[in-house]
């Protein structure tokens, strides 16, 4: 059995840094953009992740790529598909959070399997010891494999909920009630992608995730614009999660790094902006 990490360790404690990321941001909300890792390759990815820190992350989603990722769109699924075939593995990704960690607080979004493949103690373990601060893993449903939730509180590592816009509220109240980090908010149904426009239902959205929970509420799934950004704001929202136009950017650019910096630049300034709405 793998030790747990002390909660003093330097590698924790990860809730403390996402609570003080959310609080000292500066920003009308939060900024966290998803990063794949190893796309296109394990050491793109770790250039993107700190060119989304240099234009003003406040944290950063950096996601395993897994062969069949069931909630996300397209865009990400092929993403993750083509850091597989260039050789992105575990150990690998583990290392961009290592590197990215030292400067911002990094959430691990992975898939159930990974998890309890090696064991859940010397998963949890192995990812406290990088100084990543959350795990975020879509089909692990709340209530369920109580071993994950003693793991990461055993290494100081927030374990993040989901919530979707069709949770009872029964449920609602629970997975508040327990929630570690953030909670993070879906703000459509389906998959990961770019939308058009916010659901309308947006605020409504946002508040009765607020009222079910003490940690900050991040709004996820759809944002790709700094206009849609700065409407999850002016929702209530605490931060704002951008995955798919940043995956995109990275696709179709000669420089991928030089292209996410460019958007997470936009989203930021954004975000900063109190006089106007930016241009989406």
């Amino acid at each position: 059995m793998t030790p747990a990490v002390p909660a003093d360790a330097a590698t924790a404690n990860g809730v403390a840094r996402i609570a003080q990321a959310f609080a000292r941001t500066g920003k009308r909300a939060a900024l966290m953009p998803y990063v794949m890792g190893g796309f296109p390759t394990l050491e793109d990815s770790l250039r993107i992740g700190q060119a989304c820190v240099r234009a003003g992350a406040d944290l950063i989603e950096l996601g395993m790529p897994y062969s069949d990722p069931l909630a996300d769109g397209p865009v990400i699924h092929d993403a993750g598909t083509r850091a597989l075939a260039a050789g992105a593995n575990v150990a690998g990704v583990l290392e961009v959070a290592r590197a990215l960690s030292a400067n911002v607080p990094v959430a691990l979004m992975c898939y159930a399997n990974m998890v309890f493949a090696p064991g859940v103690e010397a998963f949890v373990a192995r990812l406290a010891r990088t100084g990543a601060c959350g795990l975020i893993v879509p089909d692990l449903p709340h209530g369920e494999a109580p071993e994950v939730l003693r793991a990461c509180e055993q290494c100081g590592v927030a374990l993040i909920p989901l919530l979707a816009p069709t949770t009872t509220p029964e449920r609602l109240a629970a997975i508040g009630a327990r929630a570690q980090g953030f909670l993070y908010t879906v703000s459509v149904v389906g998959t990961t992608g770019e939308r058009r426009a916010l659901s309308e239902d947006l605020s409504q959205i946002v508040a009765r995730a607020k009222a079910s929970t003490s940690v900050p509420v991040a709004i996820g799934f759809g944002v790709s614009t700094p206009a849609q950004a700065l409407q999850a704001a002016e929702a209530g929202a605490d931060g704002v999660i951008v995955g798919t136009r940043l995956v995109r950017a990275a696709n179709e650019a000669g420089d991928p790094a030089q292209a996410v910096e460019s958007v997470v630049a936009s989203l930021a300034a954004g975000l900063a902006s109190t006089d106007r709405r930016p241009a989406g």
